[in-house]
Order: C-alpha cells, then sequence, then structure tokens
C-alpha cells in the first residue's frame, strides 16, 4: 500500500514561533515516495527546524504533518517511522561498526529485535549496502570520516523507515569526499527505495543531489522544482541568489528596459517572473568578455567593469570584474567550451550577454 502512494509526507500551514521569531511560515509541502529531495536555504531560513519539526522533536504551533496517510503532530518521535542522520553522526564511540548499527535494532521502544541470528543478519546486509565489510569490528574511531557517514547511515536504514532525514550530512567531511558520497548517497537511497530529504547549505550538493528541491527563504519554501528549473529559472531574485551563479540588480522596468544602478538593459524575450521586488539577474557563465571598445549585436546587453583578479577552478576559470560603484561581477568561463581572454589587472573591458539569457523579475 505504501508503493501506491503518491507522497509520503505532506505539510500544511506549518508554522513555528520562538518569541516573536517565525521559523517556520505557513509551510506547505509534498514529498513524493521513493525520491531524493533536497532542501536547500541560507543559515537562519529554518532547516534544521522544519526537519526537528517533522522528526517529532518540535511541535508545530499551526498546520497539520500528514505522513503516509496519518496525522503525526502528536506522535512522538520514536514512534513515527522516521530516520535521522544527524550532522555529527552522533556514533557511539565505545561501540564497534557493527554494535553501532545493530544498536537500533535492539534498544527501539517498538518491536525490538532480540534474536542475536537476526540482528547479525540484518546487519551484515546493511554494512554490505553501505560498502563498509571488513570494517565491522573496527571501532568508530578506527575508522574515515565518510566510513564514519555510512556507520550513522546504516544504523538509520537497518531499521527500516520509511523517510530518512538528513541534516547536512556532509558538512564534516572534506570537499573531495564530500564529492565522492553525493553519488554513493543517491545510489544507496535507491537500493533501499525511501525517501531521503537532505538537508544543506550548498547550492552545488542540492543541484547535483536531489530529484526535487526545495528552496527555503525566511521559514517558506521560496521555490519547489527539479534541479533544472531551479537552476535555470529561479522564480525569485531570492531564489537566484542562493544559488550563487547569478549578478543580480535591483531597479524598475520603463517600457522596454530595465532602469537600474547601471543604467538603461534592453529588454527582449527573456523570461519574466512576477516577484515582491524588480530586478534582473544574469549567470555568470552566459557572459562574455570583450574589448572595452567592442560593438555589441542588436540582440546584446553590455556593461562596462574593470578587471580585478582570476580565479582557476579546474574545470573552469572565475573572473571578477568591479563596477563603477565597487560592486563585484563576476564571469564564468568553461575551458571545455573556450578559454577566456587575458585579462590586465585594473583595465577596462566589457561584459556582454545576450538579452534572452537574462531573467527579469517584478
Amino acid at each position: 500500500m505504501e508503493r501506491l502512494l503518491s507522497s509520503v509526507l505532506k505539510l500544511a500551514g506549518v508554522t513555528k514561533a520562538y518569541g516573536t521569531l517565525n521559523a517556520l511560515d505557513g509551510i506547505d509541502l509534498s514529498l513524493p515516495n521513493d525520491s531524493y529531495v533536497s532542501l536547500l536555504g541560507p543559515s537562519g531560513s529554518g532547516k534544521t527546524t522544519l526537519l526537528r519539526v517533522i522528526a517529532g522533536f518540535e511541535q508545530p504551533d499551526l498546520g497539520t504533518v500528514v505522513f503516509k496517510g496519518q496525522r503525526i503532530e502528536t506522535v512522538p518521535p520514536h514512534r513515527r517511522d522516521i530516520g535521522f542522520v544527524f550532522q555529527n553522526f552522533a556514533l557511539f564511540p565505545h561501540l564497534s561498526v557493527s554494535r553501532n548499527i545493530a544498536f537500533g535494532l535492539e534498544n527501539r521502544v517498538e518491536n525490538p529485535v532480540t534474536d542475536p541470528a537476526i540482528v547479525q543478519a540484518r546487519v551484515k546486509d546493511m554494512i554490505a549496502l553501505v560498502g563498509l565489510s571488513g570494517l565491522e569490528d573496527r571501532g568508530v574511531a578506527q575508522i574515515s570520516g565518510g566510513q564514519r557517514q555510512r556507520v550513522a547511515l546504516a544504523r538509520t536504514l537497518v531499521t527500516e523507515p520509511s523517510l530518512v532525514l538528513l541534516d547536512e550530512p556532509l558538512g564534516a567531511l572534506d570537499a573531495n569526499l564530500r564529492a565522492r558520497m553525493r553519488s554513493e548517497l543517491r545510489l544507496i537511497r535507491e537500493r533501499c527505495g525511501v525517501t531521503f530529504l537532505h538537508v544543506t547549505g550548498s547550492e552545488s550538493e542540492a543541484l547535483a543531489m536531489g530529484d526535487m528541491v526545495l528552496v527555503l527563504d525566511s521559514g517558506r519554501i521560496a521555490q519547489a522544482a527539479d534541479a533544472d528549473t531551479i537552476y535555470n529559472r529561479p522564480k525569485s531574485l531570492a531564489v537566484a541568489g542562493f544559488l550563487n551563479c547569478y549578478n543580480l540588480f535591483e531597479g524598475r522596468l520603463a517600457g522596454e528596459s530595465f532602469l537600474g544602478p547601471y543604467g538603461a538593459f534592453p529588454l527582449g524575450d527573456q523570461m519574466q517572473f512576477r516577484d515582491d521586488r524588480t530586478g534582473y539577474a544574469i549567470r555568470y557563465d552566459r557572459v562574455a568578455i570583450r574589448p572595452a571598445e567592442a560593438p555589441v549585436a542588436d540582440d546584446e546587453v553590455k556593461l562596462e567593469a574593470t578587471f580585478v583578479a582570476d580565479e582557476y577552478s579546474g574545470a573552469a576559470i572565475n573572473s571578477f570584474f568591479s563596477l563603477d560603484d565597487g560592486r563585484v561581477f563576476e564571469v564564468e568561463s568553461h575551458l571545455s567550451q573556450s578559454m577566456p581572454p587575458a585579462c590586465a589587472p585594473q583595465s577596462r573591458y566589457a561584459l556582454v550577454w545576450k538579452r534572452r539569457d537574462a531573467l527579469v523579475y517584478a
């Protein structure tokens, strides 16, 4: 029956306040069954509070939480069939890998597993699933950070929850290990067939991992869509800002132009979105660097700026320019496409993009 549900979890009008601060302000969301969902938002947006409400560590002030067709606002955490993987892993340092994983099975309040043979078999299967075979008897202090992360995940998955909440699970890992664990987490989730809700403050992590991406802003869901839609069509200036890949301008619309602090940008057939602020966004990798005196075509927009520095990241070069008021404008050049021109520090250049590549908010 559970597999027939289109949504494993639904929240409607969920509000949680701490004094005068609305940590959650009328949250409405639906998590698909058997999917990987990323929850992206800046610090203070309410991400951890939302997880705690879903897990049962906090109760909402208003709204409903429906899990597998049943309301669970007053159901205690240990009766919710929801797993939680903490950022710091919360492993028992005095127990081995296998004993850490077995702990939840043997000590849960409902239906603890008391047969050692069953515990051993399920722990063995889970260790194989998360790629820890051969490490069963090691202490958790004797394994790497990535391996400890897998122990924490295995300890949750061995109890067979219908939903797993992950609170920035890769935050304690180094950059190389985070990249490897992204694909491993997705593969493990697919094998288990349960929904993962993965909270992160990293836009690249959210886009890379989520079948669905939720963007949280000031306690509200600002956008919920697939990664491609979030990246190419952020529905508000706030969402575009969270992605850290758009140059943003605020201003006003006047006829066929956007009027901002750097003059008039002619409008074309670009996508327009409704927002409570009027603004203009152009993605870093949609901008070309040309000599200051270079002409522009009728379908292009030009902005002059002073070159400051380049940053090489391997697959791309990010170039930083200073606008006339000192604000930084960024250009990303993918080396698989073309090498950007060599720019001289403190020299003027034209930053050019197609009108259709910009996004307009009003």
